[in-house]
C-alpha cells in the first residue's frame, strides 16, 4: 500500500529497514513540508514497503502506477466549467462527445440538452441551448484532459 508520510530532508529513496526480514521501503514524490508559520518542517513523500528487495522494474511500475492514478484523479475531479465542478468519468466523456458530435452534425437540432454537473451532494443541472455554448464546454473539457496528460 502506498502512503504519504513525513520525514527529514535527508530521506533515502530506497531503504532496507530490516535486513533479517528483507523489508525495503521505496519513496517518491518528495515535497517540502512547511507549517502554518512558514517554517520548514522537513518533507512529505509517498512510500511503499516491500517484503523483498525490489527490482528496478518493480520500482518503476510502483511509481508509474501511482503517477497514473494521480493523473486519472485530476482528470476525473479537477475540471470546473463556469464555476461548476464537472465529473469527467469515461462514461461522461463519451456522453459529452456524443452530444457534441450530434449537435455539430445536425446543426443543433438535438438541442437543448441537459447535463448534470456539480457534486453528488449539490447537483447542478445545466441546459445547453446553442452549439456555441456546447462547443465551448466540450473543447474546454478536452483541453483539461490534454493538459492533465501533458503535466503527467
Amino acid at each position: 500500500m502506498d502512503k504519504r508520510v513525513y520525514g527529514s530532508e535527508r530521506v533515502a529513496l530506497i531503504e532496507c529497514i530490516s535486513p533479517k526480514y528483507r523489508k525495503y521501503r521505496v519513496r517518491w514524490d518528495i515535497q517540502p513540508y512547511v507549517n502554518e508559520e512558514g517554517e520548514s518542517q522537513g518533507v512529505t513523500f509517498v512510500e511503499k514497503e516491500f517484503r523483498h528487495k525490489p527490482t528496478m522494474s518493480e520500482v518503476k511500475e510502483t511509481i508509474l502506477g501511482w503517477m497514473n492514478s494521480q493523473i486519472d484523479q485530476k482528470i476525473l475531479s479537477g475540471f470546473v466549467w463556469n464555476d461548476m465542478p464537472v465529473w469527467l468519468s469515461t462514461e461522461n466523456q463519451f456522453n459529452y462527445k456524443a452530444a457534441f458530435d450530434l449537435a455539430i452534425q445536425t446543426n443543433g437540432t438535438n438541442l437543448p440538452i441537459t447535463f448534470k454537473f456539480g457534486t453528488t451532494e449539490e447537483p447542478i443541472y445545466y441546459e445547453f441551448s446553442t452549439t456555441e455554448e456546447l462547443t465551448d464546454f466540450y473543447v474546454t473539457a478536452m483541453n483539461h484532459i490534454n493538459n492533465c496528460l501533458a503535466e503527467g
